[in-house]
């Protein structure tokens, strides 16, 4: 689920720096490693387990965020035929964490690697989650070598997965690959993640998929002061975000012809959250007729616009109700796709920073070779969907408690101005309660006072902006 990422360039004030040390304290974040999981990570990036196959000859390339150091896929694009294939290398972190260990202990409270706007807290130790583990391009690496053969409208006619060792060429940044894309100047590898991305990108949309395009949240410095703005994806990231989906789809697919398996699923949202949907949309002056789809409409947006970068925001609230679904020996569960997806769906392609990648992985290397699972796999599949679910909640908490403290730091000496919002949420059981976005500065906060409609466009006064504990509150104007 796209979540309300937000993004500190340079470094930040003391006063939020200060805030959102106390936050980790507050949520209870783990400040560090336990001295025993230091050691077995230092232990395990000096002596991997090694794949037989070498397929170092491959000249793969990364593309991440510019100071992205925790790499989990590199990519290599190819014409095959009149079709296309795609090799996605994931990093084999069971090649460095033994079942049982100290580290997987650790990887199993911590679960996924959780956000602040500083920094991170990571699942894994850095000597291998940015270091031995990271498909840096500092010289072979153990990986998932996913090889998927797609026809010439990008349909998957073969998949292959196997453990290999990798070596990546270059690590490249979005902003880059899109110039060089843009200009011409890129080698065909790297000139096909737009053609394989937006043939992906339209059968996503004959099926009725939706990738949504949320805005980060990024504060920007203009004179002398600070700003919170939405920043808006570029195309080379959906169109990368595409070969993620595309080898999650085909891990879906090879566990459940195989019988076993964990699923990221996703029910169809129910009407009543569309509705809601329309009302924001009309607060927000977006033209969304009624014989127009969700899907439909959300292919018309551009993510630069303010007033479409708040509703994409809000289309957020349609995924919620994602969870894992494990199954096995041949026992299908009752739900196997993913709705906004519109397909059966797992998470497999970030296993540095989310726990259930791992065994996914696992369960796909043993689908192909026609084996039974590992052991280890099949004892933490059952404890896993819960596991993740507790995982998610408290990335939730941190995520939503970061947006509070950089609000509330931003907005402190701001108290008693009045700005344009939209009702994006009403407490159903406090109608003068609920929660309003700006249309700028990119704030979204709670509202107290009048009865408040759903999809209302009003006036609103800045009354509370506390950094600490964090809390951002308006009233109407």
């Amino acid at each position: 689920m796209p979540r309300r990422h937000i993004r500190v360039t340079g470094a930040p004030e003391a006063p939020l720096r200060a805030a959102l040390a106390a936050l980790r304290t507050e949520l209870g974040v783990p400040a560090s490693f336990p001295p025993e999981v230091l050691a077995e990570a230092d232990r395990a990036a000096g002596a991997p387990a090694l794949p037989a196959y070498d397929a170092t000859d491959i000249p793969f390339v990364t593309v991440d965020p510019p100071t992205s150091t925790d790499l989990d896929q590199a990519l290599h694009l190819s014409r095959q035929g009149t079709g296309y294939r795609v090799r996605y290398a994931i990093t084999d972190v069971a090649a460095f964490v033994v079942p049982g260990g100290p580290l997987d202990a650790e990887a199993h409270r911590r679960v996924n690697t959780l956000y602040f706007p500083d920094g991170k807290v990571p699942l894994h130790p850095p000597a291998l989650g940015e270091g031995a583990a990271s498909l840096l391009p500092d010289g072979p690496r153990p990986a998932a070598l996913w090889t998927v053969d797609l026809d010439a409208d990008g349909r998957t006619v073969g998949v292959d997965v196997r453990r290999a060792l990798v070596r990546s060429r270059a690590k490249l940044d979005y902003a880059r690959v899109q110039r060089q894309i843009d200009d011409g100047t890129a080698e065909e590898p790297l000139a096909l993640l737009r053609t394989v991305g937006q043939l992906r990108q339209r059968l996503e949309a004959d099926r009725g998929g939706i990738s949504l395009d949320v805005p980060e949240q990024e504060i920007v410095e203009q004179d002398h002061t600070y700003e919170l703005a939405f920043r808006a994806p570029l195309p080379a990231e959906g169109w990368n975000a595409q070969l993620s989906l595309l080898t999650g789809m085909a891990a879906a697919d090879l566990m459940l012809a195989h019988g076993t398996g964990v699923l990221r699923t996703l029910p169809a949202a129910p009407d009543g959250a569309v509705g809601r949907l329309r009302h924001t949309a009309r607060a927000l002056r977006i033209d969304w007729p009624h014989h127009v789809s969700y899907a439909q409409l959300i292919r018309t947006l551009d993510p630069h616009l303010p007033r479409h970068a708040a509703f994409l925001q809000e289309c957020t609230t349609l995924l919620r109700g994602a969870g894992y679904t494990v199954f096995r020996d041949g026992a299908l569960p009752a739900i196997t796709t993913h709705a906004a997806v519109a397909a059966p769906y797992t998470h497999c392609t970030a296993p540095l920073r989310r726990l259930a990648d791992r065994y996914a992985t696992e369960l796909c290397l043993a689908a192909v070779a026609g084996t039974d699972p590992p052991p280890w796999v099949l004892a933490a599949l059952d404890a896993l969907p819960g596991e993740m679910a507790a995982g998610g909640r408290r990335a939730g908490t941190v995520e939503r408690a970061c947006v509070d403290v950089v609000e509330a730091a931003l907005l402190k000496d701001r108290i008693g101005e009045v700005f344009d919002g939209c009702v994006v949420d009403v407490d159903d059981r406090h109608p003068t309660v609920g929660t309003v976005q700006l249309e700028s500065p990119a704030v979204i906060g709670r509202i107290e006072g009048n009865p408040l409609r759903l999809g209302e466009r009003l006036r609103v006064r800045l009354t509370q902006a506390d950094p600490a504990p964090p809390k951002v509150r308006f009233a109407p104007a």
